[in-house]
């Protein structure tokens, strides 16, 4: 059977021109003007900020749900536990769409796939809105998930499109702390809303923001992906002229939308069977990201019943999360100056490990956080000594997502978005079941033994950014997939 071609990166599309001139001189390039690397410094990080503030919308909508579990459960006259699927489905949703608009996006353009998602996260935010029982919304809420899903594999893509070399630390970083921040505020602006509106008042004000939000994709998202912008240059090119033999790679592509479906789901399941190192690494976001979804349970078992705190008081617990996140985001100047000084040593081009070394900082503070949580979470100990706990459990979840997420993107660049859907199908499977058991499990083990067995698994995984930082080289060349 033949095997489906890899979906490609852009830069590697675009230099096939160089390849294959010889063969017709009608092949288009793009000039400096149009190659998305040379976009004005301004109208790159005007993208990455809508691109970053669009994946933030999408994530803080997740988890925002949280405080509306008990209104819910009033009005459709259902238990609590069911209500706890209004976050399940929506993150299974994030999980599922990405398989579909990360390669799609690799052959129709990284904007059209923006642009289409936020349109039906508008559409479908109403059906939620105006829910006559808890059915539809559970139903809507998973198609809300789903449509919203491409910012959590495509934008790695854009990002790669438009920055080069080192230069894509600092916007990847500024990316990836959008959608971890966004489930931590989430609670934060749902604890107040809820605490003074009507439960359904948190999905209007959502719907408002998602179409803030469309707008700002639709003016200031430009397409990145070159291939693309080649096959456009070259259709232009064979209006204006009549010359039929201009044409882009792309034109000579022969892909069915069958195939494409099938390629989508593929490749990126493909890349967790066969190489170990996406398959550890992609494990270790899940299960990281799988106790970030599981606090949204766990916290208001921790502060409402243990230190007695109403709904507003109970989301304003997550800042410290959000703080740890926002410090690990402002110490990405010393890791940029890290990179630097490992690219002198290697000639002028680190290799990819290097962006492992803040992942290994992520991989010691994230256990030791939860072990701080874990023993400060009795009703005795003052309230405020966990919520600074999860000071460094913030920033250290930031290190092992944003060295994980720029490494898969440097490492599998010729397929950097499929690498980024597998990674976000599993990350989004584990937080979709982590909330459901979560209450089982702190009433079982207790607010210590349950934190605390969360920090043996963190632990269990924390030395894989080490092994892989001395193994990687050998790793990737010996793979079909890696650069």
């Amino acid at each position: 059977m033949e095997t489906p071609p890899e979906p490609e990166d852009s830069r590697t599309l675009a230099n096939e021109q160089t390849q294959e001139k010889s063969a017709d001189d009608h092949l288009v390039s793009l000039d400096a003007t149009e190659d998305p690397l040379c976009f004005s410094a301004f109208k790159k990080w005007l993208a990455v900020a809508v691109i970053a503030s669009g994946s933030f919308c999408v994530t803080c909508a997740s988890s925002m749900a949280s405080f509306t579990e008990q209104g819910m459960a009033t009005e459709f006259k259902v238990s609590r536990e069911p209500t706890i699927l209004m976050i399940s489905l929506f993150v299974l949703g994030l999980g599922f769409g990405p398989l579909i608009t990360g390669p799609f996006s690799e052959v129709y353009g990284r904007a059209i796939i923006y642009r289409v998602s936020y349109v039906l996260m508008v559409l479908l935010s109403f059906p939620v809105v105006f829910a006559p029982n808890l059915a539809v919304a559970l139903v809507f809420r998973f198609l809300l998930g789903t449509a919203g899903a491409s910012f959590l594999s495509v934008a790695g893509g854009s990002i790669a499109d438009m920055f080069d070399g080192h230069k894509v630390a600092t916007p990847m970083a500024m990316y990836t702390i959008s959608p971890f921040l966004g489930p931590v505020i989430g609670p934060l602006l749902g604890g107040f809303l809820n605490q003074h509106l009507y439960w359904r008042w948190t999905y209007r004000i959502l719907l408002i923001w998602t179409g803030i939000e469309m707008i700002a994709i639709f003016l200031f998202v430009p397409e990145s992906y070159a291939p693309v912008l080649l096959k456009r240059k070259a259709a232009k090119l064979r209006q204006e002229s009549g010359d039929s033999k201009y044409w882009a790679p792309l034109d000579r592509r022969e892909t069915t939308l069958t195939r494409l479906l099938v390629l989508s789901c593929y490749v990126p399941f493909k890349l967790l069977i066969f190489e170990r190192m996406a398959l550890l690494l992609d494990t270790w976001n899940a299960l990281l990201l799988g106790i970030l979804y599981l606090m949204f349970q766990a916290f208001p078992i921790i502060f409402e019943q243990g230190h007695h705190f109403n709904v507003q008081s109970t989301g304003l617990t997550f800042l410290g999360i959000g703080l740890g996140m926002v410090i690990g985001l402002a110490t990405q100047p010393f890791w940029n100056r890290l990179a630097a000084r490992e690219a002198v040593k290697h000639g002028g081009r680190a290799p990819p490990e290097t962006l492992l070394i803040m992942g290994q900082a992520g991989g010691i503070l994230v256990p030791l956080a939860l072990y701080w949580f874990a023993f400060t979470t009795y009703p005795h100990v003052h309230w405020a000594v966990p919520i600074v706990a999860s000071i460094p459990f913030g920033t250290g979840t930031f290190f092992a997502f944003a060295s994980t997420f720029t490494y898969l993107v440097t490492a599998y660049r010729p397929i950097a978005a499929s690498a980024m859907a597998s990674n976000s199908a599993m990350r989004s499977s584990f937080a979709a079941a982590f909330p459901l058991f979560a209450g089982a499990m702190y009433d079982k083990l207790g607010t210590v033994g349950a934190t605390a067995l969360l920090a043996g698994l963190a632990t269990l995984m924390a030395p894989l950014p080490f092994i892989f930082y001395r193994i990687g080289p050998k790793l990737r060349a010996n793979s079909k997939f890696a650069v």
